[in-house]
């Protein structure tokens, strides 16, 4: 038919377009900007993969942190922070667990309703 087909992903991890690659791990857009600033080449941020499909991955934000909304579980604090630490972030805000919102969640309502 003539057409070419593009696949633009968009994770950050580079794994939308991984098969079609042959298991290549693409640069994304963003971070090959962040390296190599505004001038880059196109070949740089789009391969030809399989069938001769393009492919490029947009990438993503870095995770800024998290918000833990409490549900007042045992070690619940220290385990988001361990989790943050893991993903390389931190936990920016713990919303403490208001006890009229559980119950209203036990009793399949909205705050509103009790």
């Amino acid at each position: 038919m003539g057409r070419k087909v593009m696949v633009m992903g968009c994770d950050p991890k580079a794994d939308s377009t991984r098969l079609l690659l042959g298991g290549l791990a693409q640069r994304t857009v963003l971070d090959t900007l962040r390296e190599e600033g505004e001038d880059v080449d196109l070949d740089d941020i789009r391969k030809t993969g399989f069938s001769g499909v393009l492919c490029t991955e947009s990438g993503g934000v870095r995770l800024g942190g998290l918000i833990c909304n409490s549900r007042n579980v045992d070690n619940e604090k220290e385990m988001i922070e361990a989790f943050a630490e893991e993903l390389g972030t931190q936990m920016i805000h713990f919303v403490p667990r208001d006890n009229m919102v559980q119950r209203a969640e036990i009793n399949r309502k909205n705050r509103y309703r009790i």
